[in-house]
């Protein structure tokens, strides 16, 4: 059974910095592709950057480019969202999800987390 659970979110002041978190502690998350999606206030869940199952491919959304990094930590079953240069407009609901597949560009991504907050604010 899958069950993503994000965590690490948080208020954060423009120009701050988030690590979030995605863990599954029943799924070896090395193995798939892992993608954080963002939905902002009024608006449809977007992809904001994935990382491809078994190797350390990875793709961005334009506006995390420079920004934003992806990583696993395979020893703790982890991927990281590491955010930098926040501004408002990063503002949203931050999940993680898999399709357990491997490549990023498959849009079969079923299995959600319940999110984390990120809001960023003077």
């Amino acid at each position: 059974q899958v069950q993503l659970v994000e965590s690490g979110g948080g208020l954060v002041q423009p120009g701050g910095s988030l690590r979030l978190s995605c863990a599954d502690p029943g799924l070896k998350l090395e193995r798939f592709a892992i993608m954080w999606f963002r939905q902002a206030p009024g608006k449809e869940r977007e992809p904001v950057a994935c990382v491809r199952g078994g190797d350390a491919y990875t793709w961005y959304e334009d506006s995390a480019k420079g920004r934003f990094t992806i990583s696993r930590d395979n020893a703790e079953n982890l991927v990281y969202l590491q955010m930098t240069r926040l501004n408002p407009e990063d503002t949203g609901v931050y999940y993680c999800a898999t399709g357990l597949r491997v490549y990023c560009s498959d849009p079969a991504w079923k299995y959600w987390g319940q999110g984390t907050q990120v809001t960023v604010t003077s």
